[in-house]
């Protein structure tokens, strides 16, 4: 059987090198974000997001976090702008966050972790798929965005009600008629950077563009992510939490920033 990859201290983040040699690789995600060094673009654009609701199709547990997966054959949901050139297409969302308060986040802020961090994955509509797209430099661009424990988030209260039907592993149902944009906070000031997915198999394929105002969600809503399960129904309950990997080392790459 193929060893298979999870959040464990037996095949977690720090083995992931043994099936997947890029692990440590140039340019690795996620990173500490450090402010001082980041360097204002003036040539950045600002970010155009454009998401249509009825392009929503089903909510997944993977084993490893929920996937909110897109209908992404039309153009119903795209990114523009920033520092991308063309288009780039929603295919799913998904987020990562700890087993309490005061971790959960991949990136950092000057070495301070979020409670959980949200990922909307969009590929680049030069290449054929998303298949495709994942070969390629600029294949994906990643909207992040920090989530912090405080007064309900509206936004999330759908994907939140939706998790007990796919509490465990391989589960999926329905999820239609949703907005993602209700996730994104007021701002879109942003840094960026070149980096990869956070997840195996690490591809190094993402422009990330990390939001740098947080969303806020209650308590209430953080904890129904903890009563997800990384395993599937035949097994012992393990609670899916900490799904996030760690920094990796910047080596010698720039990080952008939109805002001065």
């Amino acid at each position: 059987m193929s060893h298979h990859w999870g959040y464990g201290k037996d095949n977690g983040p720090a083995h992931w090198h043994v099936t997947c040699p890029i692990a440590n690789g140039d340019r690795q995600s996620p990173i500490d974000i450090q402010t001082k060094a980041a360097k204002y673009d003036p040539s950045l654009k600002s970010l155009s997001i454009s998401y249509d609701p009825s392009a929503a199709k089903n909510i997944v547990n993977n084993g490893h976090s929920f996937n909110v997966e897109f209908d992404d054959s039309g153009d119903k949901c795209v990114l523009k702008g920033g520092p991308i050139e063309g288009t780039y297409k929603l295919i799913q969302f998904h987020i990562h966050w700890g087993s309490c308060e005061g971790q959960g986040s991949e990136h950092t802020v000057d070495g301070v972790k979020y409670d959980a961090e949200l990922h909307l994955v969009h590929w680049n509509t030069k290449y054929s798929s998303f298949t495709e797209a994942v070969k390629h430099p600029d294949g994906l661009a990643v909207v992040g965005v920090f989530l912090k424990v405080g007064s309900a988030c509206p936004g999330i209260q759908k994907v939140v009600d939706a998790l007990d039907t796919i509490k465990h592993k391989g589960k999926q149902a329905a999820f239609t008629n949703f907005d993602p944009t209700g996730l994104l906070p007021a701002s879109r000031d942003f840094w960026t950077y070149p980096g990869s997915l956070t997840t195996p198999p690490l591809l190094e394929c993402v422009t990330w563009i990390v939001l740098k105002e947080p969303v806020t969600v209650s308590k209430e809503q953080m904890n129904k992510l903890r009563c997800l399960c990384f395993n599937d129904e035949n097994e012992p309950q393990c609670c899916m939490v900490d799904n996030w990997r760690p920094c990796q080392p910047l080596k010698n790459r720039e990080v952008r920033v939109s805002f001065q």
